[in-house]
Parts: structure tokens; sequence; C-alpha cells
């Protein structure tokens, strides 16, 4: 069996080393991105109260990790949303389409009971696969 190259990524996020977990892991030619919400470096959730700003601040970070592990977002090929308040999709929903309109990963948005802070709305995971075009939309 070969064995394939692993790269942890951090954002730098002090709960990260303390707690033993990477923003991004690159498996090969694989990125997957953890469970990313609006939280800024110090600590602030960023958009309190707002599902499509907190939404895109969390996508922004996304690419920003993708970029990091040697991903791109149109190599994307699924995204998980957690959210607090389902009748807010189409914020959550309005923000995504300005990110994967076009690259059309796979999608699932689940209403979970609470985040990890009350003012969280929503926390995103993405997976990408380097090297992966879109060729058709069947």
């Amino acid at each position: 069996m070969d064995l394939l190259k692993r790269d942890n990524f951090s954002s730098g996020a002090p709960f990260e080393e303390k707690v033993g977990y990477s923003r991004a892991v690159k498996v090969g030619n694989m990125v997957f991105v953890g469970g990313t919400t609006s939280t800024n470096s110090e600590g602030v959730v960023e958009g309190a109260g707002d599902a499509y700003l907190q939404t895109k601040i969390i996508l922004k970070k996304i690419e920003e990790a993708l970029t990091r592990a040697g991903a791109r977002v149109s190599e994307v090929v699924r995204v998980r949303f957690y959210v607090t308040d389902i009748t807010k999709g189409q914020e959550y929903l309005r923000a995504y389409s300005e990110w994967y309109k076009d690259v059309k990963p796979v999608i699932t948005m689940a209403e979970i009971k609470a985040l990890a802070r009350p003012d969280h709305l929503v926390e995103i995971e993405a997976e990408a696969i380097i090297g992966s075009y879109r060729v058709s939309g069947h």
C-alpha cells in the first residue's frame, strides 16, 4: 500500500493548537477544510445576527485555507452547512452562490440546535480535489 503525504494547515487561531485541530488538511491531491465560523483571530464573532455576512466571511476564510493548501475554489467538490435557523437558508445560499454558482459542488445544509457560540448562525466545511475540473452539468 502506498502512503500519501499529509500536510496540516493552521489559520493561526490559538484554539487550534490548544485543542489539536487544523483549519485544513491536505492528503495527496485532496483538501479538507474543517468547520469554519466567522470568529476572527481576536475571538470576536463577526457579522453577529447577519446570516449572509457570516456566510461571506466564512467562505472567504475557506478560500484562503484552500489557497494555502494549493487548491482553488473551482476544485471544491463538497460543501456542508450547519445552521441554527434553516429559515435563513436563502441568506446563506445568496452568499454561497457568489463563490460556487458556476462550480456546482454537492451541498448539504442541516439545521442543528446550536453552534460553539450563541452568535454563530452558520458553520461550513468544504472539500476539494486538486486537479479536478468540471466537464459537464448532467
